[in-house]
């Protein structure tokens, strides 16, 4: 597999993917709406909710990257995050599956399992890929359903897909100092269990998706190894969600379990927000 089409390609995860991907050797597309502040590749702007505009650009690829998305809940009314997200998903698998891409990586979200755990609190921690979905928002239930569509297409057509469930992703030095200002009260980031994942360890999972020996339709959890905190995990857990069972963990050990991508991608989170202390 040489030509990759990323799409989303300009955003803070499709930038780092997309670096990552040409340092290693790879022919890389960007399909984004937007073109990337830094011109790394080719960049296409496309409308992929135009199951047309989808074909076009995703012609000739061996592999596909599928970050495009309205990126978070919040951001446009609930009806549009939905439908952006759920028809270029669809867009996107229809197009890569009938045109004979071998591979499809796409974003998930930490999201499906149930943040902010207000209505629902966390099952057990760390949280596995076993721990019961609770999509809370449109932007959660969008993800939610393109992963049944990956399993269902992946089924008709026997193309592999890698859905990543991504922790909050953060990029050096803005976003980690950020963290300092959290550290007196854990309540302000128990939202997803204290979890983060820096843009440079997405595009190693990325890649990995990309070439590990996978079948069917699988999903991942991603995110860096530690916690966005200074005090231990199980202290933070003890605090804030006391009645949730706790399994093995030590230190400042992410509450986001990485266990399934490390065994299966093998992938292995390379940086954590402490470098900029």
């Amino acid at each position: 597999m040489r030509k990759v089409v990323v799409t989303g390609g300009s955003g803070k995860a499709g930038r780092a993917v997309v670096r990552d991907l040409l340092e290693v050797g790879y022919e890389v597309l960007n399909a984004d709406t937007v073109e990337p502040e830094e011109s790394l590749c080719q960049c296409i702007r496309t409308d992929l909710t135009d199951l047309g505009e989808t074909f076009e650009v995703l012609q000739g690829a061996e592999g596909v990257v599928h970050l495009a998305a309205i990126p978070a809940p919040g951001r446009y009314p609930e009806g549009e995050t939905f439908r952006n997200n759920t028809i270029s998903t669809y867009n996107v698998f229809s197009a890569a599956t009938s045109l004979g891409a071998g591979r499809i990586v796409w974003a998930s979200s930490e999201t499906t399992l149930g943040l902010p755990f207000d209505r629902e609190k966390p099952a057990y921690a760390p949280i596995d890929e076993d721990h019961p979905l609770y999509p809370e928002s449109s932007y959660a239930l969008s993800k939610t359903i393109s992963e049944e569509m990956a399993r269902q297409f992946s089924r008709t057509t026997a193309t592999t897909f890698a859905g990543l469930r991504f922790s909050n992703i953060t990029e050096p030095p803005g976003d980690y100092e950020r963290f300092l200002t959290f550290q007196n009260d854990p309540r302000l980031r128990k939202w997803n269990l204290w979890g983060y994942v820096d843009a440079r360890d997405v595009a190693q999972a990325c890649r990995l998706g990309l070439e590990a020996d996978l079948d069917g339709a699988e999903v991942f959890i991603v995110a860096a190894a530690d916690t966005v905190m200074e005090r231990e995990s199980r202290d933070l857990m003890a605090e804030v969600y006391p009645e949730v069972p706790l399994r093995e963990v030590g230190g400042r050990q992410t509450l986001l379990s990485i266990e399934k991508a490390r065994r299966e991608l093998g992938y292995s989170p390379e940086h954590s927000w402490r470098e900029i202390g």
